[in-house]
């Protein structure tokens, strides 16, 4: 059987995460990144002279008749907007997480994508990395039971200490749920399928935050949103799940994500990388490692959502970073804090499928 012709591929947003995107294109036959934009043409030149594409004016982009996706790489705040322009040119869209900051906003994409008939993916991907499939295997086979609880965590002290420009973590749209929160839910919904309903308490710890970094380095400026949120997932298949993600810890010794079992209990590695070691228990207690049997487990292969996405279009299949995913994700992240204000369950109304588990007997490069 011939390969599928490759998809052409235009990115707009040159920031970071694009390195992470243009590396792994080399390994997906089904990618052919031809271009690139950004709002600083500076930006979008230099990222293109390094790897060989072309740098345009996102008009010019979406005009393209080489490009049938656009990988929506800008910050969170445009994420909606330039996916409504990708659709509005008749091009599918695969964006950066989260898929919108507000659900009323990430309706509109929705709408837009069920009116034109195009596609909408967003990661995060790691879910479909190695070590996450081979968890989602073990789980399917009835390795530690019927999975009847669960925690996960995500507690870091603040991306001030760190990182130069840290004020957007801490605006409208930022804080620890929608910065991560994406990566730990995706990742349980692979496992578990869809939530059903959650619960949530969210706090500011520190009015305030430092820059311990940069040239902007002991400036000040305030907190505007919570930084430590908990919530309890209630799942459609009985699971209780707590998440807690927070910007307001120095130091803990819990697991990322732990999940148990009427037989055993399950360490599943950090659910933001492709990697890591998935852990079993029995009855005795006895940690097991469970062998690796899917690819996509040794290195960082952030464009594995596209590539399935990809590949997806040109068979006709669904892919499985996909909308309903992403939109059932964002709905229970803002569910947690509508909770957390009016101390009421939230029933959700936007579920999903469980995406469909990648199979572990294809070629490399090829996720089918």
């Amino acid at each position: 059987m011939a390969a599928p012709e490759p998809m052409g591929i235009g990115l707009i947003g040159t920031g970071n995460i694009s390195e992470a995107y243009l590396k792994g294109a080399a390994s997906f036959p089904i990618l052919r990144i031809v271009a690139c934009a950004d709002a600083n043409p500076d930006a979008a030149r230099a990222k293109a002279a390094a790897w060989g594409i072309e740098a345009v004016t996102v008009p010019d982009l979406l005009a393209d008749p080489r490009i049938g996706i656009v990988l929506n790489l800008t910050t969170p705040q445009h994420h909606v907007a330039v996916g409504l322009q990708a659709l509005a040119a008749g091009k599918h869209v695969y964006s950066e997480k989260p898929l919108a900051i507000e659900m009323a906003e990430a309706i509109r994409l929705v709408t837009a994508a069920r009116a034109t008939g195009l596609r909408v993916g967003c990661a995060p991907d790691t879910f479909l990395g190695g070590s996450h499939q081979t968890a989602r295997a073990a789980i399917d086979a009835g390795t530690i039971g019927e999975v009847v609880a669960g925690s996960a965590f995500m507690m870091v002290p603040g991306h001030e200490i760190w990182h130069p420009n840290p004020d957007f973590y801490y605006q409208p749209g930022g804080g620890p749920m929608l910065d991560m929160g994406p990566y730990y839910l995706t990742c349980l919904v692979n496992l578990l399928g869809p939530v059903a309903s959650v619960s949530g308490a969210a706090t500011a710890s520190y009015a305030t935050r430092t820059i311990g970094s940069g040239p902007r380095a002991g400036q000040v400026f305030d907190v505007q949103v919570p930084t430590h949120i908990s919530g309890l997932l209630a799942f459609e298949n009985g699971a209780a799940v707590t998440i807690t993600t927070s910007f307001d810890v120095w130091k803990h010794g819990h697991n990322h994500i732990e999940l148990y079992g009427r037989t055993g209990s399950m360490i599943v590695p950090d659910p933001n990388r492709f990697d890591g070691e998935v852990m079993v228990s029995d009855r005795r207690g006895d940690w097991t490692a469970v062998p690796q049997a899917h690819g996509y487990g040794d290195g960082n292969y952030r464009i594995l959502g596209l590539a399935d996405m990809a590949l997806a279009i040109r068979q006709g299949r669904a892919h499985r970073a996909s909308l309903e995913l992403a939109l059932h994700v964002l709905e229970v992240m803002e569910a947690i804090t509508t909770s957390a204000t009016t101390g009421r369950r939230i029933a959700l109304a936007h579920g999903c499928a469980r995406p469909a588990a990648l199979r572990a007997d294809m070629p490399f490069g090829t996720p089918g």
